[in-house]
């Protein structure tokens, strides 16, 4: 069975003036509806999120590495932060181990959930440390469940610490947070 349609329409197309110039691109004038771009007042809702920055005196562990005799690189001091959003303020997020291997330092942190009956609201939470070593480069982990946010794109969410490379969890262990 088949079907055959035929269907024509018709149209006109606006009236166009191009002036060209040689060596250059035509200029089109289409004639069209006039438009006018400005601004108007409305009232609208807008959530508005008040961030308080409070200077605070905290505990920070330094991690001072010295190299072998005839490494002639540079030592500059680093603090390495690792930071994620999370749905609510009752986790914890903490640096637990920094692995060396080459010109690579490997930041492992475990983010535990503390209180379940925490109101929710998206907040982030962090640990940093600060190392003085030559320029590495820094490859962070997360021990944990990632949580939704788009925040948490940038750090490697795993189980377990067995879960890393074995080439990493045979590396020098540089820190191990206290117990």
């Amino acid at each position: 069975m088949g079907c055959e349609v035929d269907q024509t329409q018709q149209g006109e197309l606006p009236d166009v003036d191009v002036d060209v110039e040689e060596g250059a691109l035509p200029e089109y004038d289409v004639e069209w509806a006039d438009v006018d771009v400005g601004t108007t007042e409305r009232t609208v809702t807008v959530p508005k999120l008040v961030v308080v920055m409070e200077e605070e005196t905290v505990s920070v562990p330094v991690i001072d590495v010295s190299m072998p005799e005839g490494d002639d690189r540079e030592i500059v001091e680093r603090t390495l932060t690792v930071e994620t959003e999370v749905p609510h303020a009752g986790y914890d997020l903490s640096i637990e181990h920094v692995f060396a291997e080459e010109n690579r330092v490997h930041v492992i942190a475990r983010l535990t959930e503390n209180r379940t009956d925490a109101p929710p609201q998206q907040v982030r939470v962090s640990d940093r440390l600060v190392i003085n070593a030559p320029d590495t480069d820094v490859r962070y982990y997360i021990v944990g469940a990632r949580p939704e946010g788009v925040h948490n794109d940038q750090y490697e969410f795993i189980d377990t610490v067995d879960a890393l490379p074995m080439d990493i969890r045979d590396a020098r262990e540089i820190y191990s947070a206290p117990s």
